[in-house]
């Protein structure tokens, strides 16, 4: 029985997780661009000055205009760079991640208090841990292919892109960045815990409001809508707090970075560019990320049940 509802989490977390990341493609490639510290992604304004002469500042541009930049020098398709890499990794990624973190959790359960806040901390850092240890090459190639700003033929490939990276770094080059993802667990123990306590208080709430033993064992959609709201309020809590892992992953994940370590990335970000910097990209993130988040939860909890059903 522990063997089939493994499975039935593994598959369950495979199917969210590519749904999600299929629609929600062209915000990742924004974000990550707007991460990036490429020179490309600063729009140049001339100020003239009699005393100092022509002076060229250089700002942010906000998702919108990057979106437009990325359009007009790329074309459409570029808006779906590194998707192969994405669909290759995201359910391998959210499969390994649900079941470990059920079987985690189930484990858990036994020693600790049932359903309890640590379970589902110390369960959800236990499996990102694993997921991240074990599709980071995945995500390196992702993040390349995603700020390579070339179109047409002269677009890199796969392939390519996986030359080019351990002509660089060799094979531990594919596991750059793994510091920043590791430090970003703590964002999603912070949205599993929230998420599974709004969860069980909807749950109460529903019970508590019915008497029908029958239609509590039915699922209709306001149970699905509800599942939806507490994924993405608790993934948009816990995306604000952890959100600087981001982008200084993204930075360590480019290629020719100066960019070497967690603490060394962080120390230069603020010192060259400012706090503010570690936040770029947030609104992007966060229009990506809460609908992802929430149709993967809401997918995950569909098949699971379909399947337990």
């Amino acid at each position: 029985m522990l063997e089939r509802d493994t499975l039935v989490h593994l598959f369950a977390g495979g199917c969210g997780g590519t749904i999600g990341a299929t629609l929600t493609c062209p915000l990742e490639v924004v974000k990550t661009r707007l991460q990036s510290s490429s020179a490309s992604l600063f729009i140049s304004e001339v100020q003239q000055d009699p005393a100092r002469g022509t002076k060229v500042k250089y700002v942010t541009p906000g998702p919108l205009r990057c979106l437009k930049l990325i359009l007009e020098k790329e074309g459409p398709r570029s808006l779906f760079k590194g998707l192969g890499p994405n669909l290759v990794g995201v359910a391998p990624s959210r499969a390994i991640y649900f079941a470990a973190y059920s079987y985690s959790k189930e484990k858990l359960n036994i020693v600790l208090e049932p359903d309890s806040s640590p379970v589902h901390m110390v369960s959800a850092a236990l499996a990102g841990f694993i997921a991240i240890t074990a599709t980071n090459p995945i995500w390196l190639i992702k993040t390349r292919l995603q700020l390579d700003a070339s179109r047409g033929e002269q677009r890199m490939s796969v392939a390519e892109c996986v030359r080019r990276v351990y002509r660089c770094d060799g094979p531990r080059g594919f596991y750059r960045g793994m510091s920043a993802s590791y430090a970003g667990v703590s964002e999603t123990v912070m949205h599993f815990v929230v998420y599974e306590n709004l969860k069980h208080r909807l749950t109460e709430a529903k019970a508590s409001a019915s008497t029908d033993s029958d239609d509590q064992a039915v699922r209709d959609a306001s149970d699905f809508a509800r599942l939806m709201l507490a994924a993405a309020t608790s993934k948009t809590f816990a995306t604000t707090v952890a959100y600087p892992h981001e982008v200084i992953r993204t930075r360590l994940r480019e290629e020719g970075s100066r960019y070497r370590a967690f603490f060394q990335t962080f120390s230069m970000v603020t010192k060259e560019e400012g706090y503010q910097a570690l936040y770029r990209g947030l609104t992007t993130h966060l229009l990506r990320q809460i609908p992802n988040t929430a149709i993967v939860m809401c997918a995950y909890e569909v098949v699971v049940y379909l399947l337990n059903g």
